[in-house]
């Protein structure tokens, strides 16, 4: 019997084939302003009508004797031709490649040499661009996750150490319509600029290749993205798409070692950590097997109808809709966190004054945070499609038990060399005996 494909079945249904998706962690489906053009908490990868990847191709060294001795003047704006015109690098660039309408690298050697490796059309990739900047240029926009989702536009522009241009993720536009990820994106002049001070070198091989200033590091996960699912380790991705280990420091001019036997292809449930900002990837065939929105609904909805109930003031509890999964409402479940019994909410129990989320819990005299619990409402977070059980420690998002633990597991880049579990729906810094409590609820007693 004749199966068609999926690219022949996207064609049939007038439906482009979607290589994947990107999601954002910490903002659970949506960020605190609105999902709004290429701002967003998850953006998906679709196919293009027409090829927009590149590959390399020539490589030309661009030698400058007079720049040296312009040493007041930006390094980019040394490098020029032996005559009396010193050109900047976009003038050097137009000069060197074929023509004007092609990608290219920049590595700059020294204030006198310049490497421009030349990147031509590939008809057999589409190239998607990931970054802070809102230039033409870049997909998918994304700025410094704020934990907690205290969400501060100000904050996040002064003090963000995302790339303006931070990585490109290259797909294969023929099955099994492969992913790659590498580090820096180009810019409006189709360039990436990698500067004296950035880490680069040239390979055994003759070419050349470098590391961003913060670096892009990416963790695939052992098992991939199910319920058996382990962490897998974190690499380094250089701008030519080789792994390496990470350096000393986000930042250190030293790079790692070559790791050979791994490789910068994408697998379901791969995270990709931009220094500010961390995202996983979803495959097109992973997000089939993956619990939906109205699978989550389905679940609230089922919990909510067991009508459980506050042991201590006996009234019915029930989980918000997800529309208002930022209001905390008068029904809403609330839990001590050190022990897991779900209650409503009440102002009793504090232990201490300078401690004002200390309480102790009715039930069993444990002392521990009292939280407002929350559903996870971002289904690209869930490994299975279990019930939702179990709550992170300290922020109360609520998810199944397989979920909860496989993200507890996960060490998440922060800063520039602290690594540390956080809740992937509002990526709060997890914290107690396990980062995660299983939930003890009372059914109603008639």
């Amino acid at each position: 019997m004749f199966s068609p494909s999926q690219e022949e079945l996207c064609a049939l249904n007038k439906e482009p084939v979607k290589y994947g998706e990107l999601v954002v962690l910490g903002y659970n489906g949506s960020l605190p302003n609105g999902d709004r053009g290429r701002r967003k908490s998850r953006f998906a990868l679709y196919k293009r009508s027409k090829a927009s990847g590149v590959k390399p191709s020539t490589v030309h060294v661009i030698s400058t004797p007079q720049a040296s001795k312009l040493t007041s003047l930006p390094v980019t704006e040394c490098l020029g031709a032996s005559s009396g015109h010193q050109p900047s690098i976009p003038e050097v660039r137009r000069n060197a490649i074929s023509s004007k309408g092609h990608h290219s690298i920049s590595y700059t050697l020294s204030r006198s040499q310049t490497v421009i490796v030349e990147y031509i059309h590939d008809k057999d990739t589409d190239m998607f661009q990931v970054g802070r900047s809102t230039e033409s240029p870049i997909d998918f926009v994304v700025t410094d996750t704020i934990s907690g989702n205290q969400n501060n536009d100000e904050t996040q522009i002064t003090q963000s150490t995302i790339s303006r241009f931070a990585c490109r993720i290259v797909c294969d536009r023929n099955p099994p319509y492969t992913a790659r990820i590498f580090a820096a994106g180009f810019d409006s002049s189709k360039n990436i600029f990698l500067g004296e001070k950035a880490a680069k070198w040239k390979n055994p091989d003759g070419h050349m290749d470098g590391l961003t200033t913060n670096g892009v590091l990416v963790m695939h996960p052992k098992g991939g993205f199910t319920e058996e699912s382990k962490p897998g380790v974190w690499r380094e991705i250089s701008v030519c798409g080789d792994v390496y280990t990470l350096r000393e420091t986000r930042s250190a001019q030293q790079r790692g070692k070559l790791v050979e036997n791994e490789t910068n292809i994408l697998q379901d449930g791969s995270l990709i950590d931009l220094c500010g900002a961390t995202l996983l990837w979803r495959t097109a065939d992973g997000l089939l097997h993956t619990p939906t929105q109205k699978h989550i609904e389905a679940l609230r909805q089922e919990i909510n109808a067991a009508r459980p109930q506050c042991p201590v003031g006996l009234n019915t509890l029930a989980f918000p809709s997800i529309n208002r999964k930022d209001v905390v409402e008068e029904k809403q479940p609330w839990a001590y966190l050190s022990c897991g019994h779900v209650h409503g909410y009440h102002n009793w129990g504090h232990r201490s004054d300078t401690e004002a989320n200390e309480r102790e819990c009715p039930m069993c005299r444990t002392v521990g945070p009292y939280v407002p619990l929350w559903l996870g409402c971002e289904a690209g977070f869930y490994v299975d499609a279990g019930p939702p059980t179990h709550a992170f420690t300290p922020c109360g998002h609520v998810c199944s038990e397989k979920s909860a633990k496989y993200w507890s597991q996960i060490p998440l880049p922060h800063g520039t060399h602290a690594f540390h579990p956080a809740c992937p729906f509002c990526a709060t810094q997890l914290s107690g005996e396990h980062n995660c409590v299983k939930l003890i609820f009372q059914g109603p007693i008639d």
